[in-house]
């Protein structure tokens, strides 16, 4: 897991490079008109596309949203899918539910665009175009370099779909220029600062349960952050956005589970200052994990997700597991 986390600034920097060319892709299949997107993912793959469920509604101006597999795994639904773009999500490209998923629905008429790690895979087979993350095998069970490699690759299709859409104003960039300004040395600043991860990884070592909370796009680091503590260390942590943190489980706060703070960079972190506050007021206990200031919100979030890898690594280590290979825990989960 360390020596994956400390690839991530040379995966994002490939990542960057082949922007121009993947956004490309994504144009030359995209439905006319487009009547939305739809995001199909599981496990960290599906915290990314809350990411891009915010990011492409902004962007594109249609609406966008999270897919339920079982819908068509389990229930058989049939559904005109004629208009949409489908972004399927899958680091191994062979979790059995999306690749089915993925053919039911294009066949129903969705255009298909596959974010995955390694070229050749069974998702592939049945989509319009794969989009690779290029990150190289990844052999420990939390994924880290895919995972941010994957939420820059959203970006990517939120720019391709930003250009794609009738302007009404100054055009926007192919590849979303600015929008990933300085995220590799912020990755890199934060890989080579583990400081801060340590020191909440002391303090914390002796939990059972964990809040994360962020809103906007800064949910999805606060999602991914809780998978990786949970799957690390076996502590229960929830990722939860801030607004339904207020809608009844704060009861567990009050009740003592510490609350990490996400910080996105953007408008929605006047929210999360107000939560803060009132955890102070209440003597809540809270904490929070720094990241280099003046990014653009998506590079923020990218950077704080790799905050969150550093806070489980240390958590594990400061409990005695192997954060390589958590117990009862396998690389490829084969849901179907």
């Amino acid at each position: 897991m360390t020596a994956e986390m400390a690839e991530q600034p040379g995966v994002l920097a490939g990542v960057l490079r082949r922007a121009e060319a993947d956004a490309e892709a994504i144009r030359a299949v995209l439905p006319h008109p487009l009547a939305g997107t739809m995001f199909l993912a599981r496990g960290s793959s599906d915290n990314a596309a809350v990411f891009g469920r915010y990011l492409v509604e902004l962007r594109s101006g249609r609406p966008a949203g999270l897919m339920a597999p079982s819908l068509y795994t389990r229930y058989h639904a049939e559904v005109d899918w004629s208009g949409y773009l489908v972004v399927a999500l899958s680091q191994s490209g062979a979790t059995p539910e999306i690749v089915r998923t993925c053919a039911d629905l294009r066949a129903a008429g969705a255009r298909v665009i596959g974010l995955t790690n390694l070229p050749g895979s069974p998702l592939a087979q049945v989509v319009d175009r794969e989009l690779l993350a290029g990150a190289g095998p990844e052999r420990a069970v939390p994924a880290t370099k895919t995972v941010t490699a994957q939420l820059a690759l959203l970006v990517t299709v939120a720019s391709a779909l930003a250009t794609a859409r009738p302007q009404t104003g100054p055009a926007t960039s192919a590849t979303g220029d600015g929008e990933l300004a300085g995220l590799c040395a912020a990755v890199s600043s934060v890989l080579d600062d583990p400081g801060p991860a340590q020191r909440l990884a002391a303090q914390w070592q002796g939990l059972d349960r964990l809040i994360v909370a962020g809103r906007g796009l800064a949910y999805a680091a606060a999602l991914e952050t809780a998978l990786k503590i949970k799957e690390t260390t076996g502590i229960l942590a929830e990722g939860i956005s801030t607004a339904d943190l207020l809608h009844g489980p704060i009861a567990t706060v009050y009740a003592g589970a510490p609350v990490l703070l996400i910080e996105g960079g953007g408008p929605a972190d006047t929210d999360l200052a107000d939560l803060r506050n009132l955890l102070t007021a209440r003597g809540a206990e809270q904490g929070g994990l720094p990241v280099p200031q003046g990014l653009p919100e998506t590079a923020q979030v990218i950077t704080a997700v790799v905050r969150g890898q550093q806070l489980a690594r240390e958590l594990a280590l400061a409990r005695g597991a192997d954060p390589d290979a958590p117990a009862h825990l396998s690389k490829v989960t084969a849901t179907t």
